[in-house]
């Protein structure tokens, strides 16, 4: 079956001409002027315009020689109703993008280059390839606020525990002929061209595979390295989720020129801290070797040496495919790990600040300075408490004093004015807590064990009026939500007692779900 290139290049130009608002054309026409496919939203006459495209070529072909650009080359100049963008798909096609007389240069270009790589992959197409059409919109890249809402909603699905879809936006960087973009194509489509051409500005495809259950979309955007791009290179990086600095194990230069990329990349992802994975491709041509697997990990241990920084190392080959998907998946097990602990940082920020309110305002009322709030923890085992791990964390175990530390019962008072009590099922006292945290576990479970409900039932009993509890209930695929509630029903008592009581599940990631319920649980405190 043929390719259809011009269904392909309208698809192409349709897209990005509803993305770019100030662009009113765009032309693929060859050194003599011949229009090879083209769209408009106005009254662009593309014959003229393409008739200038013949007249600027000589021009192009200077610029290109002169900065060594080899087959890339670009140009740009103003008419009286238009600014006009050339650039050099190869020595016999350019594309002209026609801008508005009042729209910015360096605003379009960083998608001309974009529109300059997808239309070199058309023209350069045969059967089986994978052209993937669709244009970003970089403005969307740039708003940090729907960046950070993006990324929350995505740690969010990813609690779903299984059957979540999860994007991630990665930049692969490095010198040229170091293997970028055969490694995406290698990821991606599963081949490897031996015919070498330099990436215009930018190459994005997709590709999704399957990670524990879960469907993880890759955006990819191999950016080019030439020195010409760098000043909107920094319109690529925003948003960028994660980074690949590849180099050439054949070649020493582009190992040295690491620390160059790794450099720019810090300085355009403003500081942020992102899973980075250094790869060193080529592995197939071992005779040809310049860099040892120890200089790798080496660089690896330096650049890690700044305080956040995580990197990894992994040699590939994009010819046999050697390594390849692994450092696709190992990028996606970092930055899910990277996300999971953010995620948690912030809620642990978020419940420290919880329990800070909750200690001022009762220090201001006139309580007791030595004892401000009581917290009781009840658990099964003494060797499994998550609630007593993770509130002895926010308040700093390390500053307190451990009055009882037994296997039944353990109490630690804060300086703070913060008192920990652990217990077991079988022996608590919560007659003076301001908050209590029982966990049951119901996986694989019909039935709640029947002493589940007594333990509940004391708990509403002994705690005083206007208290919280708090229970979580560890759950699996099978379990039945719906009726283990129905076998811990305590609404009438719950109604003479005045006891505000949640229940809530816990899945596998069940740190960051009792994060947010004892924040819950302590907001509760604070109002009640």
């Amino acid at each position: 079956m043929s390719i259809n290139r011009k269904v392909l290049f309208n698809e192409l130009f349709t897209q990005f001409l509803e993305v770019n608002k100030d662009v009113e054309a765009v032309i693929v026409s060859d050194k003599q002027g011949l229009v090879i496919a083209g769209e408009k939203k106005s009254n662009v006459d593309m014959e003229i315009v393409s008739v200038l495209t013949s007249i600027i070529n000589p021009i192009i072909e200077r610029i290109r020689d002169e900065f060594m650009f080899q087959k890339f080359g670009t140009a740009s100049f103003d008419t009286e109703f238009y600014r006009l963008l050339f650039i050099s798909l190869d020595e016999q096609r350019t594309l002209s993008v026609v801008l508005n007389n009042l729209a910015s240069v360096d605003k379009a270009s960083p998608y001309a280059y974009l529109l300059a790589e997808k239309s070199v992959q058309i023209l350069n197409a045969v059967e089986g390839d994978n052209i993937q059409l669709t244009i970003p919109n970089f403005e969307y890249e740039t708003d940090e606020t729907a960046y950070s809402e993006r990324v929350k909603n995505q740690i969010y699905q990813l609690r779903l525990d299984q059957g979540g879809l999860y994007r991630f936006k990665f930049v692969i960087i490095g010198n040229h002929e170091v293997g970028k973009t055969s490694l995406v194509r290698r990821f991606v489509e599963n081949k490897f061209s031996h015919d070498y051409r330099a990436t215009i500005g930018l190459n994005i495809l997709s590709h999704s595979i399957e990670f524990f259950g879960n469907n993880i979309v890759y955006s990819l955007w191999d950016v080019g390295a030439q020195q010409y791009f760098k000043r909107f290179r920094q319109t690529y990086y925003l948003g960028t989720q994660a980074a690949f600095i590849v180099f050439d194990l054949t070649n020493r230069e582009s190992f040295e020129s690491v620390k160059e990329w790794f450099k720019e990349l810090e300085d355009f992802i403003g500081g942020r801290e992102i899973p980075i994975i250094l790869i060193g491709n080529k592995t197939d041509l071992k005779d040809q070797r310049a860099v040892k697997y120890e200089d790798g990990v080496n660089l690896v241990n330096d650049l890690s040496d700044k305080p956040n920084i995580k990197i990894s190392y992994i040699e590939t080959s994009a010819l046999t495919g050697e390594n390849v998907e692994d450092a696709f998946t190992l990028i996606a097990y970092h930055y899910i790990s990277k996300s999971k602990e953010d995620e948690e940082q912030r809620v642990k920020e978020d419940i420290l600040e919880e329990f800070n309110s909750i200690l001022k305002e009762r220090k201001v009322i006139g309580e007791s300075l030595d004892l401000l709030l009581t917290l009781t923890i009840i658990s099964e085992n003494e060797f499994w408490s998550p609630g007593l791990q993770i509130l002895s964390e926010i308040n700093d175990l390390n500053d307190c004093e451990k009055i009882k530390d037994d296997r039944e019962e353990k109490l630690y008072k804060f300086s703070n004015g913060v008192l920990l009590k652990n217990y077991l099922y079988h022996n608590f006292d919560v007659t003076d807590s301001d908050g209590v945290f029982c966990i049951f576990d119901a996986r694989d479970k019909d039935h709640i064990d029947p002493n589940w409900k007594d333990v509940v039932i004391k708990i509403i009993k002994d705690i005083g009026k206007n208290k919280v509890v708090l229970i979580g209930i560890r759950v699996s695929d099978r379990s039945d939500w719906s009726a283990i509630m129905e076998e811990f029903n305590v609404n009438k008592l719950l109604e003479e007692k005045m006891v505000s009581l949640l229940f809530f599940k816990l899945g596998l990631e069940y740190r960051l779900e009792i994060y947010d319920q004892l924040k819950v649980m302590l907001n509760t405190i604070r109002y009640l």
